[in-house]
């Protein structure tokens, strides 16, 4: 299977470049199993799309402001994209330079105090800051929100939430769990009255969520590493739902890879680590029951992951229907929730 085998025409007009005033007030595609109609609602319908007992799984990771520049001192112009906290006020990077800086020079940051270049890493480099309190605290008045590259805008005052979920807590991300965005405390409220269940994991969605796919054979692709945590008590909620007859259902495709990563044997078990796993049509998903998430770029491997869930052909006559019906995609944009394939492939 070929990368050029999910490819589709999506108009610049439909990338959403900024948030709807209300996070629930998006649309959504509802791509129901087997061969039945799509039907276009709302976010704001989910309560009366799920079922008493069914099982919300959300990822509460908090993107950093992971976004800095600085100069060397030769001059050149340098961006940082932080891609994870290291002990010690380090930081492992993506940078963007004319030129390499050499491993033991130092560059000047803009928001004040220097980056050590400690020595590079395939594609990142670790770094050492020396800003004079916790990396982690001095990023959250210094960095710049890592907004994705397809939004063609400076982030605004209204990122800072709005790229953000209402339940994000543990810090690490520098890219927000889109699918999350679409929920608000009234929704949230209006699903527990439905009696919704809810359940949490942690995924740090990395840097490398942005680099496309350089291979054309899905088989030579290699995943960037991730690191996730599926605690104990999720894993307990996951068997309730399930011998209660519940519906497990991801909200967004990190929660799903965090869930497949957790599995042993069919079963889940909790586990924290690293992740990179790759999911693309053939393997089989066994963790949940219904994913809702974003529309996904072309030739991504988020859109091969819904590929392997719903299956190829019925998540592309779905992006046809979105495309037609004018779904705003991306980040900001519409959601979908989807059923498996009886087969997934």
């Amino acid at each position: 299977m070929k990368k050029s085998d999910f490819h589709y025409e999506l108009p610049e007009a439909l990338i959403a470049q900024a948030p709807l005033p209300e996070r629930s007030a998006s649309r959504l595609l509802l791509v129901p199993p087997g061969d039945a109609a799509f039907s276009d609602v709302g976010v704001r319908d989910l309560p009366s799309l799920l079922q008493p007992g069914d099982l919300l799984v959300f990822n509460d990771t908090r993107v950093i402001p992971a976004r800095l520049f600085g100069t060397k001192v030769t001059g050149g112009r340098v961006e940082f994209l932080i891609e994870r906290l290291l002990p010690g006020n380090e930081a492992r990077a993506q940078l963007g330079f004319s030129k390499p800086p050499r491993p033991g020079s130092r560059i000047t940051l803009d928001a004040g105090g220097e980056a050590e270049v400690l020595e590079r890493e395939d594609s990142f480099w670790r770094l050492r800051f020396h800003v004079g309190e916790s990396l982690e605290q001095w990023l959250q008045h210094a960095g710049r929100l890592p907004l994705p590259p397809y939004i063609q805008r400076e982030p605004g005052v209204d990122d800072a939430e709005r790229y953000q979920t209402v339940f994000a807590r543990e810090v690490g991300a520098v890219a927000a769990p889109t699918a999350g965005l679409h929920f608000d405390d009234a929704l949230l409220d209006a699903l527990r009255e439905r009696g919704v269940q809810f359940g949490h994991v942690t995924l740090h969605v990395g840097a490398g969520t942005f680099q496309p796919m350089r291979v054309d054979d899905l088989r030579d692709h290699r995943m960037h590493s991730e690191w996730l945590n599926v605690g104990a008590e999720l894993v307990q909620q996951v068997r309730r739902t399930r011998a209660a007859g519940g519906r497990v259902i991801a909200v967004g495709t990190t929660v799903l890879r965090a869930l497949e990563s957790a599995l042993v044997d069919g079963e889940l078990q909790p586990f924290a680590g690293e992740t990179n796993i790759f999911i693309f049509p053939g393997y089989r998903i066994r963790s949940i029951d219904a994913l809702l998430t974003n529309f996904h770029l072309p030739e991504s491997t988020l859109l091969m992951l819904v590929s392997a869930f719903a299956g190829k052909a019925r998540v592309f006559a779905a992006y046809e229907h979105a495309v037609r019906e004018r779904y705003r995609f991306f980040s900001y944009g519409d959601a979908m929730l989807l059923f498996p394939a009886q087969d997934q492939t």
